[in-house]
């Protein structure tokens, strides 16, 4: 994973770690220095390892220039194996950012997949969350990145928040079938802490979306976009036969990732740890030949199990119950038994079911997965 911390504006709801590109215009090429420095350094500790998949993100990496997005994938290329590489995502998040100099670009530095996230396709809801483009800039910004030549092509959803009604969903749904992506990813809003948005929700001035409508929105979701061709495979994602995003189920199968960049996370050798989110922590540390790291820990067998649970739940394939069961009862005999006992209540009660050796979740399941891990983690 590569992070660019850049953003036309900060969406009302975004948590991420993201600067206004008008106010840093004149510190990108800094970044992306500092960034290629780091991509370097990691790539000499880990000896330039295999990647299969790489996915940049942010922030909204099309905020930069074309120059400088090639330069920090010419230093990717240059510094790691290629080989086995079979995905390679570009957030061209903003509508408002794409050029078709920029796709150009990262199309002949073999990005293969594309992800446009304009959230909603009303004009009232994107004034809402704070956006500053127009549902024609989404159309033109999807149409020039299919006559480029792009052929797999994600759009980033969000509903349930307050004001957007299920009349409202439902037409951002066939807005965007009407597009014709090969995959889509909708998700509920989460009021974060520290946006916009938590501080309107503190205030009073906005609430929090109402459960049984968000309730009726998701099954909607899935029916409308299994009729259209898309499978579900994951909580929120959806997609065309061979089209699913084999980056984030890298993330959902508990598997290592580098994470590279301001704010960036990563997963290696056991250990999860978060990169510097300001600039001068940063720079510095790289800088002094130190890795970026504000944060790091190993993981523990108790938590490494939970991760497997969570992460894997959210696969509409669910996970093995021999392997996890397995795996509890090496840790903890009492949490063994009392979890036995609750897979068995919620098969019961139609939440789980049970497919050979695989646990899933069923639609019900779906809709209250957070309880359900809940009650099955390891404290």
């Amino acid at each position: 994973y590569i992070g660019i911390p850049f953003c036309p504006t900060r969406c009302l709801y975004c948590s991420f770690t993201s600067y206004s590109i008008a106010q840093w215009k004149k510190d990108t090429d800094t970044y992306v220095e500092a960034l290629c420095k780091e991509l370097i350094a990691v790539s000499k500790m880990y000896n330039g390892k295999k990647l299969q998949t790489i996915y940049m993100g942010g922030g909204t990496p099309t905020s930069l220039e074309g120059c400088q997005l090639t330069k920090i994938l010419d230093t990717v290329k240059t510094n790691f194996d290629f080989s086995n590489l079979l995905e390679l995502t570009v957030e061209a998040g903003r509508p408002d950012s794409i050029t078709r100099e920029k796709l150009l670009a990262l199309r002949d530095m073999g990005v293969n997949r594309i992800s446009i996230n304009p959230q909603t396709m009303q004009q009232k809801t994107l004034d809402l969350i704070g956006r500053h483009h127009t549902i024609e800039d989404i159309f033109e910004s999807y149409k020039l990145a299919r006559e480029v030549g792009f052929e797999n092509i994600n759009i980033d959803l969000m509903f349930a928040f307050q004001g957007q009604t299920l009349e409202d969903w439902k037409e951002t749904l066939e807005r965007v079938v009407y597009l014709d992506p090969d995959h889509i990813s909708a998700y509920s809003l989460i009021i974060e802490e520290g946006t916009r948005f938590f501080k309107m929700y503190e205030e009073g001035s906005l609430t929090d979306y109402d459960e049984d409508a968000y309730i009726d929105m998701y099954r909607y979701t899935i029916d409308y976009l299994a009729e259209k061709g898309y499978s579900q495979y994951e909580i929120s994602n959806f997609a065309k036969e061979g089209k699913e995003c084999r980056h984030n189920l890298i993330y959902w199968d508990d598997k290592e990732y580098y994470g590279l960049g301001l704010g960036a996370s990563g997963y290696l050798d056991g250990s999860r740890y978060t990169n510097y989110k300001y600039f001068p922590a940063y720079y510095q540390s790289l800088d002094f030949g130190m890795r970026p790291l504000a944060f790091e820990e190993t993981i523990s067998l108790e938590e490494k199990l939970n991760e497997y649970l969570i992460l894997g739940l959210r696969k509409i394939m669910g996970i093995s119950r021999a392997k996890y069961l397995e795996r509890l009862k090496k840790i903890d005999q009492d949490k063994y038994k009392e979890n036995l006992e609750i897979i068995e209540k919620y098969i019961n009660s139609g939440h789980i079911i049970l497919e050979g050796d695989h646990i899933k979740l069923s639609q019900l399941g779906l809709e209250i997965s957070d309880t359900i891990s809940l009650d099955l983690l390891l404290y």
